[in-house]
């Protein structure tokens, strides 16, 4: 079945469909990873996007029930120059093809991703529309034109949990001297929850819109504010939450959007980026050793380090446009980084992030036990 992308500028792709039938909008942006792509598509941080990948060859290992991240895809559409027909994988459960039908993900390949990919890098991401219904170029353009912005919208009520749960390893089974994280779920990624249980925790997920005294009667001893998907500013409700929760003392690490909201609490202000970080290889420095972090990101907004308070300070930076990709309080048990340190899917040179943050809980919980907390606030 023929299939068409029309970006917002009119340049037009004309290729196959390799998915669902039907006609999407989305903030096109392009991808680096080479593999990963299953992670990728269940990412929530995709909500309103439509995801272009830059390495040709997408499917080749097929889709497993190990690499789940959500509970379903997110992304608005999936664009690729070949899609792999058949998948070589002992784990693998169905091909990807199946996969995008079975999840009402419209998706396109036979085009030139590389092509689409410079255009996105040199102009900055735009929106688009990808059609298998429609190939009126022109009646496309003008949906699109109309189409809004995700700057400004809250995306973040379309992926977070409606209901608190408890995070269950398999491996692991929870126990009440465990260690209690609260997780505000912002489009929280499976992954981090698994690094969590890992380490240790008893983690609780809570859906975005919960308020901070609520948080505080389950008695966390640590805070983690999760991953999610387009602009922060909209989500005022969870700014005026986490600065009632910065007010409590109890630890909080931020990831990603979480590090954007964290920001905003701060006093900071964010801005957008022009094709924004989304893959699996991006160089970032930590300041306080001087050693590379290989990383895998996804995100199209960023705190302006210029607005921080001076009780902030970077902690980490990104080698290719030197924008904040960590910060933390001098003064309270508080950090964040930009990228995301579960790595679903990429290298793990920044899981001992969690480490850390356990090292972090542990030590405020000796000098302020959380009933303390809980009580004083």
């Amino acid at each position: 079945m023929r299939a068409v992308l029309v970006l917002e500028d009119g340049t037009t792709f004309f290729g196959v469909s390799c998915g669902a039938e039907g006609e999407r909008v989305g903030e096109l942006v392009f991808n680096t990873s080479m593999t990963g792509y299953q992670e990728i598509l269940m990412d929530p941080s995709y909500k309103g996007q439509m995801v272009v990948m830059t390495y040709p060859q997408i499917g080749n290992y097929g889709i497993t029930a190990e690499d789940v991240e959500s509970k379903r895809p997110w992304l608005e559409g999936f664009i690729v120059r070949e899609m792999s027909k058949s998948y070589s994988n002992w784990q693998s459960r169905e091909d990807i093809q199946s996969f995008l039908i079975r999840h009402a993900v419209v998706a396109i390949e036979g085009i030139d991703t590389r092509a689409l990919t410079r255009r996105l890098r040199d102009r900055g991401v735009m929106k688009g529309i990808l059609s298998t219904m429609d190939s009126d170029v022109k009646t496309l353009q003008k949906k699109v034109k109309v189409a809004p912005s995700i700057v400004g919208m809250d995306l973040v009520q379309q992926v977070t949990c409606l209901e608190s749960y408890e995070w269950t390893n398999n491996q692991q089974p929870t126990t009440n001297n465990q260690l209690h994280v609260i997780v505000m779920d912002f489009g929280v990624k499976y992954s981090i929850l698994r690094c969590l249980a890992k380490e240790g925790f008893r983690v609780t997920v809570v859906p975005a819109h919960v308020a901070a005294e609520e948080i505080l009667s389950l008695k966390p001893d640590g805070i983690v504010l999760s991953n999610g998907p387009g602009d922060p500013e909209p989500v005022t409700y969870a700014v005026d939450t986490v600065k009632r929760l910065l007010e409590s003392g109890i630890p909080i690490f931020g990831i990603c959007l979480g590090h954007q909201i964290l920001g905003l609490a701060l006093g900071g202000k964010t801005y957008k980026l022009k094709f924004g970080h989304h893959g699996a290889n991006h160089p970032v420095k930590d300041l306080a050793t001087g050693k590379i972090e290989i990383t895998s990101q996804n995100h199209g907004f960023c705190v302006d380090l210029n607005t921080l308070p001076k009780e902030i300070k970077t902690t980490h930076i990104n080698l290719n446009d030197q924008t904040s990709e960590g910060m933390a309080h001098v003064q309270i048990p508080v950090f964040s980084v930009q990228y995301h340190p579960e790595a679903g899917a990429g290298p793990h040179d920044s899981r001992y992030l969690f480490g850390r943050f356990k090292q972090l809980v542990s030590k405020y919980k000796k000098v302020f036990p959380v009933e303390s907390v809980s009580s004083s606030a």
